[in-house]
């Protein structure tokens, strides 16, 4: 699961969306799905997603951030929401988050972008 933030970083890796950062959205990307039917979704802020092991499971891992684990026993359930506190984000380079997302992923858009400051669009 991942935030608009999250997107650029988990979200892309795992094969799913990048959602721009001022949408509100929680996203679910499976990692190594073994279904057909497995694909990413885009969800409200204001929904719980919940993820239950089974019981015969042998145990699973919550990581956050890539930092924090956290070992689940069989038969655990993580629910997760939207906090009720924003987290506070500060910027150390101003620049849109398109800039940030071709110089980030090193995307070859070098004409598309030199023609849209022509046609005046934000980018």
């Amino acid at each position: 699961c991942a935030t608009p933030t999250g997107s650029t970083a988990y979200s892309w890796s795992a094969g799913g969306p990048v959602v721009w950062p001022t949408l509100e959205a929680i996203l679910v990307v499976p990692l190594s799905a073994h279904s057909l039917f497995s694909r990413p979704m885009v969800i409200g802020p204001n929904n719980t997603i919940s993820v239950q092991l089974l019981a015969n499971s042998p145990g699973g891992v919550v990581w956050s951030d890539g930092r924090r684990e956290i070992l689940l026993p069989p038969g655990s359930r993580v629910d997760l929401h939207r906090s009720n506190e924003p987290v506070r984000l500060a910027r150390l380079h101003v620049a849109q988050f398109t800039r940030r997302l071709v110089n980030k992923f090193d995307l070859p858009v070098t004409g598309w972008l030199a023609k849209s400051k022509e046609r005046g669009v934000d980018e």
